[in-house]
């Protein structure tokens, strides 16, 4: 019996080390800091407006000229 639990103890702490050697739950709180930055600096820019005026004149910019292409063809 004693063996046996020793042998459990030993099994865990393989486990334990495996562990300590994966990256890929450090790789995902990362990717989670470099999304929550990414978020406030995108709220801060359009936040101020002169980016979103600028997305507007584009998008009608391109609206117009598939309006004029679709007239003359």
């Amino acid at each position: 019996m004693y063996l046996n639990i020793m042998v459990k103890i030993y099994e865990f702490k393989l486990y334990l080390l495996k562990l300590r050697h994966d990256q890929r739950g450090v790789t995902a709180v990362e990717y989670a800091i470099i999304a929550v930055a990414m978020s406030a600096i995108i709220l801060v820019v359009f936040k101020n407006g002169a980016l979103k005026e600028a997305l507007e004149t584009a998008v009608n910019s391109v609206k117009e000229n598939i309006g004029q292409a679709n007239e003359g063809g």
